[in-house]
């Protein structure tokens, strides 16, 4: 076979086009999972969907499989007593259950080159935590379960702008001492 140059340009190509999705699959892509979080200081022994038990000790999150759809999940104490059992709608490709009820926080971050962020969080409705005002439109999470979030507990915001053509925004879900360290680290109040 000769050697061609437009086969060998076809070759190379496809090989960079290779290498680039390997790259972005190994390092880039974000991985979409559900999390059982318990920021409680109580152990919690649950089932979902019947299958395999398992238990969350205090503090720590808990990657577990889910189909979209419904889904069921009982829940017990350190005892094994029942504590709850209920069913939820599972309709994105991550979520949070939140097995104790406790308080989370959804926070929005905008992104964008020339981004003037006083202004954007300003305009956002506050909300009141432990008796002091944040502002930026954080919203209250103490249900079951959500995925009315971009970046779970456990990611941090993109620390590289993507587009810096327009002004976007991502949100995260937070613990509630984690969102409140979060908004003194960004905004220094």
């Amino acid at each position: 076979m000769k050697n061609n140059p437009a086969v060998r340009g076809f070759v190379i190509s496809v090989l960079l086009v290779i290498f680039a999705f390997g790259i972005y699959f190994l390092f880039l892509a974000k991985k979409n999972y559900y999390l059982v979080d318990n920021p409680s200081q109580k152990t919690f022994y649950f089932k979902i969907n019947g299958e395999q038990e398992e238990i969350i000790a205090p503090g720590q999150t808990v990657k577990v499989k889910m189909d979209k759809g419904n889904n069921k999940i009982a829940v017990f104490d350190e005892n094994k007593k029942p504590v709850f059992d209920s069913a939820f709608q599972v309709k994105k490709i991550r979520g949070l259950i939140n097995i104790s009820h406790q308080d989370y926080y959804v926070y929005q971050q905008y992104y964008g080159y020339n981004l003037n962020k006083d202004s954007l969080v300003k305009t956002q409705k506050s909300l009141v935590i432990d008796g002091r005002r944040y502002l930026g439109g954080a919203r209250l999470f103490n249900k079951l379960y959500t995925d009315d979030f971009y970046y779970n507990i456990d990611e941090d915001y993109d620390q590289i702008i993507k587009n810096i053509a327009d002004v976007e925004s991502r949100t995260k879900i937070f613990r509630k001492q984690d969102f409140i360290n979060y908004y003194k680290s960004v905004y220094k109040n």
